[in-house]
C-alpha cells in the first residue's frame, strides 16, 4: 500500500467494511467504513472532474461533520493539499489564509454563507482570495457561482481515484492560531501525518472497536490527527458538530464512549454540569487532555468521579504528539505530561543549548518523523523553529531523572519579578484549586519596584469571593515573589479554539502598571 493517508480509509474499508467508522451525532447519521470510503471516493472523483490536481490547495470551512472528514480523505487520495480553516475567524482573517495558501477551491458549510459571500465579493485583489471553485455543503442559500456539494458528490463515481501522491508530498497546511502576529501554515506531508498516527497508536491505549469522542473542531490537530488514528486502528469516531458540555455527557452514555480528547477548559465546563445521578460513563476508560497544562486539582476531581485524565503535550507542528502520561502514572504523577511518545524524542535545554539538570527549567525540543516540513512560504520562521532535526517549541518545562516532563508555560508568557523567573501556569494551577474559582489567568504587569509582578484575572463562582480571599489562599502555597499583586475579576477569559488562554488580549485589557 502506498503511503498516502487517503488510502488509510480505503484499506480500513477493505479490512473492516461493516464496522461502524463514523457517527455524525448531530445529524444522527452512521456510516460503516465501506460507506464512508465510498463517499470519500465520490468527493475525490468530483474534485478531479472539477480540475483539482496534485498539489492544488483545497480549503475546508465547515463545522465538524462526515462531509468534513470525507473531504479530507478525498483530498489526500488525489494528492491535493487540504487547508483546514478556523471558522471562528473574521472574513479579513479568512481571506488572508485563503490568499496565503493559494487555495483555488473552497468547500464551505451553509452556516458561513454570508461570510463566504463577502469573500467572493472581494475578488482576487490585494484583500481578496484566489478561489475559483466555491462548493456549498449543507443547508444554505446557494448563490449561482457556487456548486451544491450533495449533487456534485452524488453524480461522481465511487471507484478509487488514481493518484501517485504520498510520502513527502504535502497532505495539509494547518494554520496556527495566530495569538501573536499573522498565522503561519504548518506543512504536514503524508509521511509526517502517518508517523503522527503511528506514534499515537504505539503509545496510547487506543484499541480496535473503541468509540472515540471527537469534540474539538476538526480544523485543529487535536481532532484531525486522532480522527485519522481511529481509522488506522479500526475504531469508531463519534463526532460532535461543536462542543456542548451537557450534550457531551449524554453522548458519552448513549454512544458508549470509551475514550477521547478534551482540552482543560472543556473538562472544566463538563465538571460544572456533571450530575452523578444523571450522567453515566461506565464504558469510559480514559480521556486525554492537552493544549494547555491541566490543573492538578482538575485531574484529581475527575479521578474522584472515576475518570482517568491522561495529560498529553503536543503541537500543530508535531502533528499532535510529543509527550503522554501513561495510565499507570496519570494520578500518581498528576501535573506531569508524561514521557515522550514512542517514535518521539524530547529534550529540555538551557539558553546555551545544553540539557538542563533534572528539575531545572528550560525550552522543550521535540524530534520525530512526525514533525512538520516547515511553515508555508516562511523560510526564516521555518529555519528558526527547525534546527538539526529538532523542533524548538518555545515552551518551558522541567524534566525529572526518570524522563517525566512537566510543562510550565510558554517562554513569551514568563515574566521576571525581582530577578526571579515566574511561570503563570504554576500560579493558575493554584488559583483554580480554590473551590470558588471557575477559571484563572495570570499575566505580568510592569512594576516600578519589582520590574514586573503578577496580575491574576479570575472568573469566580461565588459573588462574595474577593482579592483578600485569594491572597490568603495563595499565602502558603506560593513563594512570595510568585503571589499575584493584582486581582481582576471578569465574566469570561478569552481563549482560542484549542482552549489556550489569549494572554495578548489580557495584556491589552490590563496593561498596568501595578500599584506599588
Amino acid at each position: 500500500m502506498r503511503n498516502n493517508v487517503g488510502l488509510f480509509l480505503a484499506k480500513r474499508a477493505h479490512l473492516s467494511p461493516n464496522v461502524e467508522g463514523f457517527v455524525d451525532v448531530d445529524t444522527a447519521r452512521r456510516f460503516t467504513y465501506a460507506e464512508w470510503n465510498a463517499r470519500a471516493n465520490r468527493t475525490a472523483n468530483a474534485l478531479l472532474e472539477a480540475g483539482v490536481g496534485k498539489a492544488d490547495r483545497v480549503a475546508l470551512l465547515q463545522m465538524n461533520s462526515v462531509e468534513y472528514m470525507e473531504s479530507f480523505f478525498a483530498i489526500a487520495k488525489i494528492g491535493a493539499v487540504c487547508v483546514p480553516i478556523n471558522w471562528r475567524l473574521t472574513a479579513e482573517e479568512l481571506a488572508f489564509i485563503l490568499r496565503d495558501s493559494g487555495s483555488a477551491t473552497l468547500i464551505y458549510g451553509g452556516e458561513f454563507t454570508d461570510t463566504v459571500g463577502e469573500l467572493h465579493g472581494r475578488g482576487d485583489g490585494e484583500h481578496g482570495t484566489h478561489v475559483e471553485r466555491w462548493v456549498l455543503c449543507g443547508v444554505g442559500s446557494r448563490p449561482e457561482w457556487a456548486l451544491d456539494y450533495d449533487t456534485w458528490q452524488r453524480e461522481a463515481p465511487d471507484a478509487e481515484p488514481e493518484s501517485e501522491a504520498g510520502e513527502d508530498d504535502l497532505l495539509y497546511i494547518m494554520y496556527t492560531s495566530g495569538t501573536t502576529g499573522l498565522p503561519k501554515g504548518a506543512m504536514h506531508t503524508h509521511s509526517s501525518a502517518t508517523w503522527g498516527v503511528l506514534t499515537i497508536n504505539a503509545t496510547s491505549d487506543l484499541r480496535s472497536k473503541d468509540r472515540y469522542l471527537v469534540a474539538l473542531p476538526l480544523f485543529h490537530v487535536g481532532a484531525l490527527t486522532p480522527c485519522t488514528a481511529t481509522v488506522h486502528r479500526g475504531a469508531t469516531a463519534v463526532v460532535m458538530r461543536s462542543f456542548d458540555p451537557k450534550r457531551a455527557w449524554e453522548i458519552i452514555e448513549q454512544e458508549r464512549i470509551t475514550t477521547g480528547l478534551k482540552v482543560p477548559a472543556m473538562l472544566n465546563f463538563m465538571r460544572q454540569v456533571y450530575d452523578p445521578q444523571r450522567h453515566r460513563h461506565s464504558d469510559l476508560r480514559w480521556l486525554m487532555s492537552g493544549a494547555a497544562p491541566v490543573p492538578v486539582s482538575l485531574i484529581r476531581e475527575y479521578d474522584r468521579m472515576g475518570i482517568e485524565i491522561q495529560q498529553v503535550y503536543g503541537l500543530t507542528e508535531t502533528c499532535g504528539p510529543a509527550c503522554l502520561i501513561s495510565s499507570d502514572d496519570a494520578v500518581a504523577r498528576a501535573g506531569s505530561t508524561g514521557k515522550a511518545f514512542f517514535h518521539t524524542d524530547v529534550r529540555v535545554i538551557d539558553a546555551d543549548g545544553a540539557d538542563v539538570p533534572a528539575g531545572d527549567s528550560g525550552e522543550v525540543l521535540v524530534r520525530g518523523r512526525h514533525l512538520m516540513k516547515g511553515y508555508w512560504n516562511r523560510p526564516e520562521d521555518s529555519a528558526a523553529a527547525l534546527r538539526d532535526g529538532w523542533l524548538y517549541t518555545g515552551d518551558v518545562a522541567s524534566i525529572d531523572e526518570e524522563g517525566f516532563v512537566y510543562i510550565q508555560d510558554r517562554i513569551k508568557d514568563m515574566y521576571i519579578s525581582g530577578g526571579e523567573n515566574v511561570y503563570p501556569a504554576e500560579i493558575e494551577n493554584v488559583l483554580v484549586s480554590h473551590p470558588e474559582v471557575l477559571e484563572a489567568a495570570v499575566i505580568g504587569q510592569p512594576s516600578a519596584k519589582w520590574g514586573e509582578v503578577g496580575a491574576a484575572i479570575v472568573v469566580k463562582k461565588a459573588p462574595s469571593l474577593d482579592a483578600d480571599d485569594l491572597r490568603a489562599f495563595c499565602q502558603d502555597k506560593l513563594a512570595r515573589f510568585k503571589q499575584p499583586a493584582v486581582y481582576e475579576f471578569v465574566d469570561q477569559i478569552p481563549r482560542n479554539p484549542s482552549g489556550k488562554i489569549l494572554k495578548r488580549i489580557l495584556r491589552d485589557q490590563f496593561p498596568g502598571p501595578a500599584p506599588d
